[in-house]
This record gives C-alpha cells, sequence and structure tokens, in this order.
C-alpha cells in the first residue's frame, strides 16, 4: 500500500485578493502624478511664429504664460489683447499680476520663475513692448517667446 493517493482530486484554493486595492491605488497615484492639467484656457487666437533655435524647458511649473492676440470671442473687438491667467488685462495690470505669480512658488524657486509670452505672429510690437516694460518693473527678467519649430535654412559646410 502506498501512502500517496494518486487519483484523488484535490480542491483548488481561492485566488488572493489581498493586494489588488494596494496595486489599483498604486496605478490611481502614478496616473494622477504623471498627468498634466491644463489650468487656464486661451481666450486669444495666438499662431506661433516659427523659429529655427528652440529649446525645451524642463522645469515647466516655473513658467507663467501672458497670451497676446486677437480675441476667439468678437465681442471683444479685433484688436491684440492681453490674457493674464483666464481674463484679459491691461499692460499695467502685468506688475501685480506677477507679484502674485510669485507668490504661488515656493520662496526658493521664486527667482527661478520664467514668464512665456505667446504671441500672436500678426500683432503690432506696441503692446508687447509695453508688456516687457511692465516685466522689467516688475523685475521679472526671464522672458521665453513662444515658436513652433521650422527646419534651418543655409547650407552648412
Amino acid at each position: 500500500m502506498s501512502k500517496f493517493k494518486k487519483g484523488g482530486k484535490r480542491p483548488t484554493g481561492a485566488i488572493s485578493t489581498a493586494s489588488l486595492p494596494d496595486i489599483v491605488f498604486m496605478l490611481l497615484f502614478f496616473f494622477m502624478v504623471a498627468t498634466v492639467l491644463r489650468t487656464e484656457d486661451e481666450k486669444v487666437q495666438v499662431t506661433r511664429p516659427e523659429a529655427s533655435e528652440l529649446y525645451k524647458i524642463e522645469k515647466k511649473h516655473l513658467i507663467r504664460y501672458i497670451n497676446i492676440g486677437t480675441p476667439m470671442d468678437k465681442r471683444y473687438g479685433s484688436e491684440p489683447v492681453i490674457q493674464l491667467n483666464d481674463q484679459f488685462s491691461q499692460a499695467f495690470e502685468v506688475q501685480d499680476w506677477i507679484l502674485k505669480e510669485r507668490q504661488t512658488l515656493s520662496e526658493s524657486e521664486q527667482s527661478k520663475m520664467w514668464v512665456s509670452l505667446k504671441v500672436d505672429q500678426e500683432t503690432k510690437m506696441g503692446i508687447v513692448t509695453s508688456v516687457k516694460q511692465e516685466l522689467r518693473q516688475a523685475t521679472a527678467l526671464k522672458v521665453l517667446y513662444s515658436a513652433t519649430s521650422r527646419a534651418r535654412t543655409g547650407t552648412e559646410e
């Protein structure tokens, strides 16, 4: 007589689901951290100019955007306007806006804040110059110009 039974079917154990909530929460946390949410709606139409010498900024949380272009809603006219966050503004409001935006950053990052100008290629330089003057007075000297990429022209020898 043998010690082991050969033909008997043993019932299989149930699959443990104890770690399933941990896995779900890890995935949820990953997607919450990896997803970038748009914080403002563009209310002006911006056709960015082309440039050949572009570089990408890594720390996007340090960038604040100023949009300048014609309003998408024709009720606001057809002249270029300045958009700060989600509202239309005047050039003299840029200094106060810069101070408020600096307060949203930690104290160590306030001096590292960049301002990106998204300007429509058909916009006259007068409004851009007035915004740049206000940025200088607010000591926001790190200014980026947003552009689309184009191929470099000319021959390389």
